[in-house]
């Protein structure tokens, strides 16, 4: 298993096949863990933005890629393919990574599985451009696909709500479509901000708990706690808790959990993908890794579940993955019921 640390956790999250969605309409309480239905749909912009064609863009690793045409678009990776159909150029689109199964994309080929490319797959789609991610390999693959002449932009990761708007303008940037993605950047962050107000406010672990971010893979016996690099750290701030593994001194992405890291974090609540939940035999299994049981997390039974495939995506669909994390930690606003 490969643990160099990618743009928001998207090589961890590509270890298994997820259904991309959140949601939650009911809070985690004392005892409850509420998993997230699938939101298994992108919402395009109205209408179909025609591509403003050739643009010369900055590519994160190399010199500057010349886009001629994208009536052929190949993204190689969720988080990129939710970006594309939602700017209304789904229909372009040839090709999709593994963790792209919103509904609009189920039944495109496969082309990149835990960010491993098949170039004579995406060669064979004859793609007009492809959109790749750092962690996109191996290079070999990303090099033979360049040497057939298609242009391929590497995009920078996104690691924060401050990137949303930076990702979303590069991808359109890349297709000839800077308005569209100027709308979209404004829509999703109008989204952002709305799903913000209902922070409860107020003081003391109640309004501002602290979370633990848990990657665990009961399959793979893998179980880690995040730290400050996880990704994790700025949608749980702006849910109105605290990155309990960054505050407990976690500099790393991820750390081996124990009941020491446990015991030092102290999390008030627990942030889990609902794969991985289930891997592990759901709230009673996690309660059982090392330390969980001990915290007021695991006592309380508290934990809040996000699809694997939006958590940490930071694009069009984060408002939602906010709007969850907040429904969970503090139930639905006013007493009213969920958005």
């Amino acid at each position: 298993m490969r643990t160099r640390r990618p743009g928001a956790l998207t090589a961890l999250l590509t270890l298994a096949l997820v259904l991309a969605g959140c949601g939650g309409p009911a809070p985690a309480g004392a005892g409850t863990a509420v998993p997230a239905p699938a939101a298994d749909r992108v919402e395009p912009l109205p209408g179909t933005p025609a591509p403003r064609l050739p643009v010369t863009v900055p590519s994160a690793e190399g010199a500057p890629v010349t886009v001629r045409r994208a009536d052929r678009i190949v993204p190689l990776s969720g988080g990129l393919s939710e970006i594309v159909f939602t700017l209304g150029l789904g229909g372009r689109v040839v090709a999709r990574d593994i963790t792209a199964t919103f509904q609009q994309a189920a039944d495109l080929p496969v082309v990149t599985r835990n960010h491993e490319v098949s170039a004579e797959s995406v060669l064979s789609l004859r793609p007009d451009v492809v959109l790749a991610e750092r962690t996109t390999g191996p290079a070999e693959a990303v090099a033979q696909i360049r040497a057939a002449g298609v242009p391929v932009v590497v995009l920078p990761p996104a690691l924060s709500l401050a990137d949303v708007g930076t990702r979303i303008r590069a991808v359109a940037g890349a297709l000839g479509v800077p308005d569209a993605g100027e709308r979209l950047t404004r829509r999703t962050e109008d989204r952002i901000s709305a799903a913000r107000r209902d922070v409860p406010a107020g003081s003391g672990t109640a309004h501002h708990p602290k979370v633990a971010f848990l990657y665990v893979r009961g399959s793979a016996s893998v179980y880690l706690i995040g730290g400050r690099g996880s990704g994790a750290t700025s949608l749980i701030e702006a849910a109105g808790g605290t990155d309990a593994g960054a505050a407990s001194g976690l500099a790393k992405d991820f750390t081996a959990l124990t009941s020491e890291a446990m015991a030092k974090a102290q999390p008030d609540a627990l942030l889990v993908m609902s794969k991985g939940l289930q891997s592990v035999g759901g709230v009673e299994g996690l309660v059982k890794l090392p330390g969980v049981a001990q915290t007021p997390a695991g006592l309380d039974r508290r934990i809040v579940t996000v699809e694997d495939g939006v958590l940490l995506t930071y694009g069009p669909r984060t408002d939602r993955v906010l709007a969850s994390l907040i429904r969970q930690l503090y139930g639905p606003r006013d007493g009213g019921a969920a958005r």
